[in-house]
C-alpha cells in the first residue's frame, strides 16, 4: 500500500515554498530507491479567499520590501505576544475561516502523514487534531536559524530545527524533547552531490583556477547588480564576479554590456537557473541575503557568505547565527561591502577558515533526514 506524505507550504516569501520542494524531490528518491511512498505539495495559498491572500502574503512581501524596519518592530511584538492573547486568537480565527477549501483539499489526497514548513497550516491543523478530525501524525519543519513563538505549535507528532540551538529552544518552550529533531532546513537532494568544479567551470564561462564570488540578486534579480558589480570589480582584488540576474532581463544586458565594455574576463553574468549548485560549486564566496534556505543551501556546499541587507527579523537572526558560527561576514552597505571582498580576496586562508566553518556546520542531508523521520514514526505513514 502506497504511503502519501502531504507537504503543506505557504508562499508568503519563497523559503517555505521551496523547504517543501526540497522534500517532495526527496520523496521522489525514497520512491525511486523502492520505497512505496509518494508525496503531493499544496501552497496554502492556493486555497485561501484572494481578499486574504492579498493581506497575508502579497502585504508580507510588500511590508519587507518597503518598510522592513517596521516588519522588524512587528516580528519582535509577535514573538512576544502569549498565545492566549485576544489578538492571537482573533487571528487563528481568521486564519481557520479561510482555510476551509484547504481543509477540503487535504481530505481528498488523504494523506497517511503531513509535514508543514510554515505555522499557518500547522495551526489549523492542530485545532483539527485537539477535535479529533486529523489523527494522522503532522509534522512543522522551522525555516529559519530562529525561533519565532509563531511556530511554537503544540500538539505536532514532530518538529524538525535548524541547529541544534534551535531545538534546544523548541525544549526550552515546552515542545516534547521526544519529538523534536536536529535536521536541517530541507535543501534540494542536488546540493548533496559531488560537483566536478572544472567541468561546470568550462560550462559556465568561469576560470576554474582563479577565485570566483557569487553575487545573487534573487529570482528577480532586485537591486542595482550591474553599480554593485562595477563597484566591486574596481576596488581591487584579483578574483572573478559571477553574477545572478534571475528574470531581470533588463540587469542581465547591463551586466553583459559592462562585462564587455570594462571587466572582459572578470564579470560573468547569468540569468535565472534551476541549478543553482553547480553555479555554487564554481565559486568561493557568496554575497547574499542571509535568508533561510539560501544560507543553507550555502552550508551545504561549503560556501561561506558576505551577507548584506538582511531583512530585520528573521533574516538578521540568520545572520546572527552565521556570523558567530564563522560562516560569514556582514555588510552593512556598499562599502562596507567592496572592503570586506578585497580583504579576503587579498587573504586566502581567511576565506579558507571561513569555508571549513561554514562546511562543519551544513546538513546537505537535511531533506533526507526529515523524510526518514517522519516514514520510521511509528505512527505512520
Amino acid at each position: 500500500m502506497t504511503r502519501r506524505v502531504l507537504l503543506l507550504s505557504v508562499s508568503a516569501g519563497a523559503g517555505h515554498v521551496r523547504a517543501a520542494e526540497a522534500l517532495e524531490a526527496t520523496v521522489a528518491a525514497f520512491a525511486a530507491e523502492g520505497h512505496d511512498v509518494e508525496a503531493k505539495h499544496l501552497d496554502v495559498m492556493n486555497y485561501v479567499p484572494s481578499t486574504f491572500r492579498r493581506i497575508y502574503a502579497d502585504f508580507y512581501l510588500s511590508l519587507i520590501t518597503r518598510y522592513p524596519r517596521l516588519w522588524g518592530m512587528l516580528y519582535r511584538i509577535t514573538d512576544d505576544t502569549h498565545p492566549d492573547a485576544v489578538t492571537e486568537r482573533m487571528r487563528r480565527t481568521i486564519e481557520r475561516l479561510n482555510t476551509r477549501r484547504l481543509r477540503a483539499a487535504i481530505a481528498a489526497f488523504a494523506p497517511d502523514a503531513i509535514v508543514c514548513t510554515h505555522f499557518l497550516p500547522a495551526e489549523m491543523l492542530a485545532r483539527q487534531i485537539r477535535k479529533g478530525r486529523v489523527t494522522v501524525p503532522v509534522w512543522l519543519q522551522v525555516t529559519d536559524f530562529d525561533l519565532h513563538r509563531l511556530w511554537v505549535v503544540q500538539g505536532m507528532a514532530g518538529y524538525f530545527a535548524a541547529s541544534p540551538e534551535i531545538a534546544h529552544r523548541m525544549r526550552a518552550v515546552g515542545l516534547s524533547a521526544s519529538r523534536v529533531h536536529t535536521t536541517g532546513i530541507p535543501i534540494m537532494p542536488a546540493f548533496a552531490r559531488a560537483h566536478d568544479r572544472q567541468a561546470l567551470s568550462a560550462t559556465l564561462g568561469i576560470d576554474p583556477d582563479r577565485p570566483a564570488y557569487l553575487v545573487m540578486g534573487g529570482g528577480a534579480g532586485v537591486g542595482d547588480l550591474d553599480q554593485l558589480a562595477d563597484t566591486l570589480l574596481s576596488n581591487g582584488g584579483d578574483f572573478q564576479l559571477v553574477v545572478l540576474a534571475g528574470r531581470n532581463a533588463v540587469t542581465l544586458e547591463r551586466l553583459r554590456g559592462l562585462a564587455a565594455s570594462k571587466h572582459a574576463g572578470r564579470l560573468i553574468p547569468l540569468g535565472f537557473t534551476r541549478q543553482v549548485e553547480d553555479v555554487m560549486a564554481c565559486c568561493d564566496l557568496a554575497i547574499t541575503k542571509p535568508g533561510g534556505l539560501t544560507s543553507s543551501e550555502c552550508l551545504a556546499m561549503g560556501l561561506p557568505m558576505i551577507v548584506n541587507a538582511p531583512i530585520p527579523g528573521q533574516e538578521e537572526r540568520n545572520a546572527d547565527y552565521l556570523l558567530e558560527q564563522g560562516a560569514a561576514w556582514k555588510a552593512i552597505d556598499a562599502v562596507a561591502l567592496a572592503w570586506r571582498v578585497r580583504l579576503l580576496s587579498d587573504e586566502p586562508d581567511r576565506l579558507a577558515a571561513m569555508a571549513a566553518s561554514a562546511r562543519a556546520i551544513g546538513r546537505p542531508h537535511a531533506a533526507r533526514d526529515v523524510i526518514a523521520a517522519v516514514l520510521s514514526h511509528p505512527d505512520g505513514p
